[in-house]
């Protein structure tokens, strides 16, 4: 366990284990000094690892010193890298024999990815198909191949984008190959409580699936929301000097947390929230902290 007092000399810095997997945290001894794209032996489940450094070491937050961090033990030696690099070699060259082995037998598979364990002993190759697929065989005629046990995994469309990585619509690298540790639901309801067009294809991701980032602001999208009358509710709007004028409600402003009426001369005005009320009932305050 880490304790609390941690020296403030100790730093974060992200790794990944090998390509298509996310970089993860790991504890930055003082005085070891990396940088991206550096190859580092690490603490891992069954011993040690080669990673190569993703994100540049960072300061240990105060909050998170509690927490127990693998550790970095050392740069990665010329014989190390060495293997390692051929490691990633092979797995490009293994799955190019697997997708070539797949089209031949006639399936409508992609191998994405293919994962050599450290002895050489297991091959898991990563593929994704639009339905199940008979391939046992196959199988069969890859451990020949590779002379290895293999093990085949099917990917949905979100884990392929995953491993493959990429630029997404913000000019940011995929929240998926970066931050997200796990794929949430994501609904066509999120898109229309942020009044999104269902029709626009922005909406999708890399993976052709509605984007995780849909999520992000949905929740204070429905907490305000919950403070704003329903589209075609009869409402008054104060006109100062202690009049009202009576309307409906045609159509809301989320963000500007207010909405637009149309009155009896088919006259339409955006109205902040303050100063509408609806179906006889004291409109809601607004929080100051919002104005």
């Amino acid at each position: 366990m880490v304790s609390d007092t941690a020296p403030e000399t100790d730093r974060l810095v992200g790794v990944r284990l090998r390509p298509g997997l996310p970089a993860d945290d790991y504890r930055l001894a003082a005085g070891l000094e990396v940088h991206v794209g550096d190859l580092v032996v690490v603490e891992a489940g069954t011993g040690e690892a080669v990673g190569e450094v993703r994100r540049p070491p960072r300061a240990l937050p105060e909050f998170r010193r509690d927490r127990a961090y693998p550790r970095v033990l050392r740069a990665a030696a010329a014989a190390e890298a060495r293997a390692w690099h051929e490691r990633r070699e092979r797995e490009r060259r293994h799955a190019a024999t697997a997708q070539r082995l797949a089209r031949a037998r006639g399936f409508a598979l992609k191998v994405v990815d293919v994962e050599v364990h450290p002895r050489g002993r297991k091959v898991t190759v990563y593929f994704h198909a639009e339905s199940r697929v008979d391939f046992r065989e196959l199988v069969r005629e890859l451990a020949r191949e590779f002379r290895a046990r293999v093990e085949m995994r099917q990917l949905g469309a979100r884990d392929v984008t995953r491993r493959l990585d990429g630029i997404g619509p913000c000019g940011r690298q995929l929240c998926c190959s970066t931050f997200l540790r796990e794929f949430a639901p994501i609904s066509v309801k999120m898109a229309k409580a942020q009044d999104m067009p269902l029709t626009d294809s922005r909406l999708l991701g890399n993976c052709g699936r509605l984007k995780c980032c849909l999520l992000y602001e949905f929740s204070l999208y429905q907490e305000l929301r919950a403070r704003l009358p329903r589209v075609n509710t009869p409402c008054q709007v104060a006109c100062g000097g202690g009049g009202c004028m009576a309307g409906k409600v045609k159509a809301l402003r989320v963000l500007k947390e207010s909405v637009v009426v149309g009155f009896a001369d088919g006259t339409e005005a955006e109205v902040p929230l303050a100063q509408v009320t609806w179906e006889g009932r004291p409109h809601v305050q607004v929080d100051p902290g919002r104005a």
